[in-house]
């Protein structure tokens, strides 16, 4: 007979967390801090029970993040000391360089830049606070909420979606009009061009 198992949680310090890729979107991160803020800390308590973040545990012991490094910046940034982690795989008895290899072939690894390009593993930033603005990863989290796409299993779906964006809409005019930006996004997440992506919800002619 089969038994489940309960994952096995652990609080760890949120500084002390390692992330698995280079950027995050600023104004996701601005979201949720908002959401902290609003919730009296009983309510902040209970949710992150119900949003352990997932790590692999690496060399040293150290653990890192596969997902939820927006949710890991906004705690440190309103001053979170603990945060639950499960650990979905025990690398730990590999190398470094194993250890990474074994994280970017697994697709628990982005080592894409605010540029969308792919970087050395060395650009992974060693702590969740040096993690860097990606203003297309804003708009992707944002196009989700819109409506543009369906939420997806796809290991970094929104990155996908964020390099996407990036190709079709100039940087400048990101900046100075997000929500004008935004409308062009969801017309663009609706096109035939987009059919690929993850989580891709435009019309059809079934």
């Amino acid at each position: 007979m089969a038994v489940e198992r309960e994952p096995l949680l652990k609080p760890v310090p949120v500084k002390e967390l390692r992330p698995t890729q280079i950027t995050v979107g600023m104004r996701e991160v601005a979201l949720k801090r908002q959401m902290i803020r609003a919730q009296s800390v009983s309510k902040t308590s209970t949710f992150l029970g119900t949003h352990m973040v997932p790590a692999v545990l690496g060399p040293k012991g150290r653990h890192y993040v596969t997902d939820h490094h927006h949710l890991a910046r906004a705690l440190i940034e309103e001053g979170v000391k603990d945060v639950l982690v499960t650990v979905i795989s025990d690398l730990s008895g590999l190398d470094k360089d194993s250890f990474l290899f074994v994280l970017d072939n697994r697709g628990w690894m982005h080592p894409f830049d605010e540029n969308g390009q792919r970087r050395d593993y060395a650009a992974i930033p060693k702590t969740i606070a040096e993690l860097v603005d990606d203003p297309y990863r804003s708009m992707a989290g944002e196009l989700r909420r819109l409506g543009g796409y369906a939420k997806d299993t796809t290991p970094f779906a929104e990155f996908i979606w964020a390099d996407f964006l990036r190709r079709r809409i100039d940087k400048d005019d990101v900046a100075k009009n997000f929500a004008k930006a935004m409308k062009e996004a969801l017309t663009l997440a609706k096109g035939k061009d987009a059919d690929y992506l993850p989580g891709w919800c435009g019309p059809t002619s079934d």
